[in-house]
C-alpha cells in the first residue's frame, strides 16, 4: 500500500477471534486505525506486543486497534496456537486470522511485525515494519489524533 490510499476492506478472515467481523464502514468517520501484522512464530511481534497493548489501551477512546495474524509457517495456522499466544501477550483487540493471506495480498504486506496508521477518513498515514521504532510510531499516530508532539 502506497501512503494516502484507502483502507481495504477487512475482508477473507480465516476466523476473528475476540470480535464479530469487523469492517472498515464500523472503522471510518469515527477515529482512526492501527492496524498491526503478527505471527505466533515472531520474537519481534512477541517482544512488540506491550507496546501495541500500550496504544490500544492509552488510545482506547481515540483508536481502533486491530491486530492481522499471519501465518509464516505451517504450523502458525493451528488456531489454538493463535488463541493461545493471543491469550499468554494479552492481545484483547479483534484480531483478524488471515491464514490465506487474502487481507495480507491486499495490503501487499509480507512482513511481521508491521503497523499501518489510517486516519479517520481510512487514508494510509504511516507504514513501518520491524520490531524497533515504537517511537516513530507514536509521534505517527499522535499526529493523526491532531495531538501535540513532543
Amino acid at each position: 500500500m502506497k501512503l494516502r490510499e484507502p483502507m481495504p476492506e477487512l475482508t477473507g478472515a480465516t476466523v476473528w477471534l475476540n470480535s464479530d467481523p469487523i469492517n472498515k464502514e464500523d472503522l471510518l468517520h469515527h477515529k482512526p486505525t492501527l492496524i498491526h501484522y503478527w505471527s505466533v512464530s515472531c520474537g519481534l511481534c512477541k517482544e512488540a506486543m506491550p507496546n501495541v497493548n500500550e496504544f490500544r489501551d492509552e488510545y482506547k477512546d481515540e483508536l481502533n486497534v486491530i491486530a492481522v495474524h499471519i501465518p509464516r509457517s505451517e504450523k502458525d495456522l493451528n488456531i489454538d496456537q493463535i488463541k493461545e499466544v493471543a491469550k499468554e501477550h494479552d492481545i484483547t483487540q479483534p484480531i483478524f486470522v488471515d491464514n490465506d493471506h487474502k487481507l495480507s495480498d491486499v495490503f501487499d504486506n509480507q512482513y511481521v511485525p508491521a503497523y499501518y496508521v489510517f486516519d479517520k477518513d481510512g487514508l494510509l498515514r504511516h507504514f513501518q515494519a520491524g520490531g524497533g521504532g515504537m517511537k516513530m510510531l507514536r509521534k505517527r499516530v499522535n499526529r493523526v489524533l491532531g495531538k501535540t508532539v513532543k
